[in-house]
């Protein structure tokens, strides 16, 4: 199964856990979220605001963007890419009674890392 996510801005953090959710078609087992992109990642955390400008503060800090990298002759994007190595393109989480197995605070969030653009989410489940 997938969805499509449309990126108003080039990092953005987008909780995906109702989507996700809403996709489950297993009572238990695992269920895995790929971004089949490689400017762009999928994490568990926490969805809170301020969180939300603390990761692109951290995002700035460890790979700033225009920094003479290699890539940037062909694209101008390679902090999107180095950036979204850091994430990961998958998040696998236990699904037990039809419903994620998630902590309190934790949510899905797929991170733009290049925006705005069009972009697709992949979830798989596997039955237990």
């Amino acid at each position: 199964m997938q969805f499509q996510l449309s990126t108003n801005e080039r990092v953005e953090y987008i909780d995906v856990t109702d989507r996700v959710t809403a996709s489950l078609d297993i009572d238990s087992g695992l269920c895995t979220v790929f971004v089949p992109h490689t400017t762009a990642g999928v994490v568990v955390n926490e969805d809170e605001q301020r969180l939300r400008s603390d990761v692109e503060r951290v995002l700035n800090e460890l790979v700033p963007q225009g920094a003479g990298y290699a890539h940037d002759d062909i694209d101008r994007n390679a902090d999107a890419h180095l950036r979204a190595m850091l994430l990961g393109e998958h998040v696998t989480v236990p699904v037990e009674n039809s419903a994620l197995v998630l902590g309190t605070w934790q949510s899905i969030v797929f991170i733009e890392c290049d925006g705005p653009r069009d972009r697709r989410v992949s979830v798989t489940t596997i039955e237990k």
